[in-house]
């Protein structure tokens, strides 16, 4: 827990205790990181206004280093804010002040993709993943993907040629299913799509007009 807040940083670990977890807290951005580097945690509830180094900052450097799940929490709310967050590499964002149920719920959600996978391969075109191991290629080519961005490829890719709603998408990966927020899954398909697409392969995630996305070949 990251927050420079005592009495919110006291709160939310009580709440997490409470729970059955084992909650670290830090006071600004360099000592999350100090505490992350020394023991790398399942989850980090990171705020965003943070001293010595902000949380968008701590966000990237920690996604650099490892596809710990990242759950930020701020005071601002704006749509342009919570995009930011996301495209520093947070799995999720959650506005103050919150409820300490959505909180939870959220950071189960969260740590359950942090669960074994089935041991299996799926395909679509000349694309593979390897669930288990957590890994994707697009023919000989290796593609790098956050924790998040491997979420939502396998759902896509595990309903290849469904049609899929971009509501259907948020409740099925993000675990939850805001209006404001739906902007979250175009943002993350074209971070899919650049990647798949890098070696100048074929589009997979088409764009369906009013309805959403599916996962099909051209």
């Amino acid at each position: 827990m990251v927050d420079d807040d005592p009495s919110v940083a006291a709160a939310v670990r009580r709440a997490l205790v409470y729970e059955g977890y084992e909650v670290d807290v830090a006071e600004d951005g360099r000592q999350a990181l100090e505490t992350a580097r020394q023991r790398l945690p399942d989850l980090v509830v990171l705020d965003v206004l943070l001293p010595k180094l902000d949380g968008v900052e701590v966000c990237r450097r920690l996604r650099a280093a490892s596809d710990v799940a990242i759950l930020m929490l701020t005071a601002r709310d704006a749509v342009a804010d919570r995009v930011a967050g996301l495209d520093s590499g947070a799995d999720d964002y959650l506005v103050k002040p919150f409820a300490n149920e959505e909180l939870l719920a959220r950071v189960r959600t969260l740590l359950r993709r942090r669960l074994p996978r089935h041991a299996d391969v799926l395909r679509v075109a000349d694309l593979v993943i390897d669930v288990g191991a957590r890994q994707v290629h697009r023919g000989d080519r290796s593609v790098q993907l956050t924790a998040l961005e491997f979420d939502l490829l396998e759902h896509f890719v595990r309903n290849a040629r469904i049609a899929l709603t971009r509501a259907q998408l948020l409740d099925a990966v993000w675990g939850f299913d805001v209006e404001t927020a739906s902007n979250v899954v175009d943002v993350y398909v074209g971070y899919l799509r650049q990647k798949l697409e890098a070696g100048g392969e074929p589009r997979l995630i088409q764009t369906l007009r009013s309805v959403g996305y599916v996962c099909r070949e051209e």
